[in-house]
């Protein structure tokens, strides 16, 4: 399915078994989120969400060094009417419920710059590495519009109350080495490292077994919603489902032969 599909924003590579590198393809704008790449990133965690195939891990980055992305290309917004406006924007919204929604984990490659709608979408992501000279802002409010494709939920959630409000409220900029100390971003690279440290963990994501994989993040992601009480009732009925399959039966039988194991993700 992957490889049969082409986007006119998005470049699809595979340099790993089992490891899908996304890139938003944009760098004469910096990666600007135009409707063309909202329309493209649906379509392609979409068909992932209905069809992962062999991926179990993916990278999501952008082309060229200045920018993951800069936010909503503003260029192109330039002139809409409301009804114009809002409708392009009911893509942004189910662009951020796709990511979110991806069965399959997803690790932002946070490049350069990441404001607005480029923040928003590194934090719709699984967890996310970046750049020493990356910067992320969610700066809405500095053009009479706010948050709106998942910011002000993921950025709290990841950040805290407090400091979300204060980052969405002021829209200043920060810094990655500030994002990793407020507990946004997992782990700062060199631009040369970046990659390199976003598919070592992608690949040793993708090493284990993939039902497992997703049952856990599943029910680390729907049991933070929950109660405590239900959070266990949801997390035991994610590991029940893989008693019975082949990856549980080779897992253990791999560790008693001393040997790595060939999940198959049955």
């Amino acid at each position: 399915m992957m490889a049969a599909t082409e986007f006119e924003t998005l470049s699809l590579s595979r340099p790993h078994d089992h490891v899908l590198v996304v890139t938003m393809n944009r760098p004469e704008a910096m990666n600007a989120l135009n409707t063309q790449m909202g329309r493209d990133l649906v379509q392609c965690f979409e068909d992932i969400a209905l069809n992962p195939g062999d991926v179990r891990a993916i990278v999501l980055t952008g082309a060229g060094e200045r920018a993951f992305c800069a936010g909503g290309d503003l260029k192109e917004r330039r002139g809409m009417t409301d009804e114009q406006w809002t409708r392009q924007h009911v893509i942004f919204e189910r662009m951020a419920r796709a990511l979110i929604d991806c069965p399959v984990p997803v690790i932002a490659a946070v490049n350069g710059a990441a404001y607005g709608g480029g923040c928003e979408i590194a934090c719709c992501c699984d967890f996310i590495y970046a750049a020493e000279t990356a910067r992320f802002a969610l700066t809405e409010v500095t053009l009479g519009i706010m948050p709106g494709a998942g910011g002000t939920q993921n950025l709290s959630r990841a950040v805290g109350e407090r400091r979300a409000k204060e980052l969405i409220l002021t829209g200043k900029p920060f810094s990655a080495q500030e994002g990793e100390t407020w507990g946004l971003v997992n782990a700062v690279a060199s631009p040369a490292e970046l990659m390199v440290a976003a598919l070592a963990t992608a690949q040793r994501i993708a090493g284990n077994a993939p039902i497992s994989v997703r049952q856990a993040k599943q029910s680390i992601h729907r049991g933070l919603q929950m109660s405590l009480a239900d959070g266990l009732a949801f997390e035991i009925e994610a590991y029940n489902r893989m008693v019975s399959t082949e990856d549980r039966h080779e897992g253990v039988l791999a560790f008693n032969e001393k040997r790595p194991p060939r999940f198959k993700g049955r």
